[in-house]
């Protein structure tokens, strides 16, 4: 698990127009990432539509992924379900893989467990998988305060991790400062890296570093060497993009962005909303102030 480190760039699932997976699309995705330097991969995470995935489906595109990656990175599974026992079938079928971890959702239907059964949901999954787990912090209503975060890394040590989102860089600063040393915090809070890797994230799982990898991985570079007038110029030009791309319909305006790029990487899945006329033109504008397109 030490090799999930740096910018891990979520991949988005590459949908046609009538909404079968088009597979075909996935290896060149995979390696326009890693040619733009990211260092590992996190497929059927909400960027790439997991919510939207049946299990075959699921299955079909993780083995293409893993296939195309061949080693190349570490690849993390993402999982989004609501029971423990469908987390446990989606972790079964992608073991054999050799994926680095789990990245998995607390249940993000209404009704939430309490803290309790929060944490005998991961106990479970582990038991049944034996696959490492990082836990994505993600459903507004359903959101694992640190005190939780910190009990079920503690309890259950097939939780190795936690994928943290949301803007409340409070919350993430005490979870990463009380965090055990074998304990990783990775951040995905988009508009806020530069900080989150000033303040000891080990790296990122964030949409933003699927629509901008390159400057994403500079970004990265930058902190580690301490070049703090890069890091700071690539944030505030990294910037404009969350703002375009952090929208309801962060799919399909990711697979926009990656189009302008040269990457075919098909449409969202209905009902993922297609980019506006407008939203398109903010992510147009935000990738010329980052040069990546004229």
């Amino acid at each position: 698990m030490t090799e999930l480190r740096g910018v891990i760039s979520p991949f988005t699932t590459p949908f046609t127009e009538s909404g079968e997976i088009n597979l075909d699309l996935v290896k060149p995705q995979v390696d326009w990432l890693i040619d733009n330097g990211v260092h590992g991969l996190a497929a059927g995470g909400s960027t790439g539509e997991g919510h939207a995935l049946g299990r075959d489906e699921y299955r079909a595109l993780m083995d293409e992924t893993a296939r195309a990656v061949d080693g190349r990175v570490p690849l993390v599974a993402g999982i989004i379900a609501n029971s423990t026992a469908e987390v446990a079938a989606r972790g079964h079928i992608v073991k054999d893989l050799g994926v680095a971890a789990l990245q998995i959702t607390p249940p993000s239907y209404l009704f939430r467990p309490d803290d309790d059964a929060m944490v005998e949901h991961f106990r479970a999954i582990h038991a049944d998988c034996d696959v490492p787990i990082l836990i994505y912090n993600v459903v507004p209503w359903c959101y694992l305060s640190p005190d939780l975060l910190l009990r079920i890394m503690d309890e259950v040590p097939g939780v190795w991790g936690v994928k943290q989102s949301a803007g409340d860089m409070k919350l993430f600063a005490d979870l990463l400062r009380r965090a055990k040393p074998e304990n990783v915090i990775f951040s995905a809070v988009d508009a806020l890296l530069y900080s989150s890797y000033q303040l000891g994230a080990p790296g990122a799982i964030a949409a933003i570093l699927t629509a901008a990898p390159g400057p994403s991985v500079r970004l990265w570079n930058a902190v580690q060497e301490g070049d703090w007038d890069t890091g700071r110029d690539l944030h505030e030009r990294l910037m404009p993009l969350w703002d375009a791309i952090g929208q309801d319909n962060m799919p399909s305006l990711c697979k926009y962005a990656q189009g302008l790029q040269g990457l075919d990487a098909g449409v969202a899945r209905k009902p993922t909303s297609p980019a506006t006329k407008a939203q398109k033109e903010e992510v147009r504008a935000a990738l010329r102030g980052l040069d990546l397109i004229s």
